[in-house]
């Protein structure tokens, strides 16, 4: 079975999970391809190795440079949910000692959320922690880039159960959700995750938001969290 990948943004926290074979050829040029994706958003990532079936030479000597490269800007690549053969092999190469594993790709992604301050180098906050909602990706990083302009610090993800997990983890002064923040009703969104949100203001962006001019977008989200600006 040869490689395919899904990545996603779960906060600051960037997911690859892996399906297939970590072998030469094409397989690692598509691994290689999500892992430099991945460093341009994150220096912390998680590779969901679950239903990987082969790891060879190659593939391993891969894993291995990601990891150099990314402890090398401060931040670290864990392993989530590897098989027993891969288990094997990570203690017969002495490479246990250099991969932190866990039993699943969540234990994985929380290790990081709840990381002590200081221990991943990256910019200081630069003030309120929004955590935006949407199922897409686009929108996600246009929140993020215009609300870090604004003096804002922004964490986005675009799946319910992360949104979850990074509510648990993190002192959230503004929940923002997009028009698309799930496949369920914005109701039931909002009643599973305010409780959650320990006083955070709620932003509900109307349906069509993304589908605005950037700059009229941009405007109507600003006036939406700050109404008296």
């Amino acid at each position: 079975m040869s490689l395919s990948v899904e990545s996603r943004a779960c906060g600051k926290v960037y997911v690859i999970k892996c399906m297939g074979r970590i072998v030469a050829g094409d397989e690692s040029q598509t691994l290689e391809t999500a892992f430099t994706r991945a460093v341009q958003n994150s220096n912390r990532l998680v590779l969901d190795v679950a239903e990987v079936s082969r790891v060879d030479s190659s593939g391993m000597g891969l894993l291995v440079r990601f990891l150099s490269r990314i402890k090398s800007n401060g931040g670290d690549l864990r392993l989530a949910a590897p098989q027993p053969f891969f288990r094997t092999l990570l203690q017969l190469t002495k490479l246990s000692t250099v991969f932190k594993t866990y039993d699943s790709e969540e234990e994985a992604i929380v290790s990081f959320l709840k990381e002590p301050a200081g221990t991943i180098k990256e910019a200081a906050p630069a003030g309120p922690l929004v955590l935006f909602v949407d199922q897409s990706p686009d929108l996600c990083a246009f929140v993020r880039k215009v609300l870090n302009g604004h003096g804002y610090e922004v964490v986005s993800s675009c799946r319910l159960h992360d949104a979850k997990l990074l509510l648990n983890a993190a002192d959230i002064s503004y929940l923002v959700l997009g028009p698309n923040c799930s496949h369920l009703p914005c109701d039931q969104v909002t009643a599973e995750l305010m409780p959650l949100a320990k006083g955070a203001k709620l932003v509900q962006l109307p349906s069509g938001f993304q589908m605005d001019d950037a700059e009229k977008a941009a405007t109507e989200l600003l006036q939406r969290i700050r109404p008296t600006a």
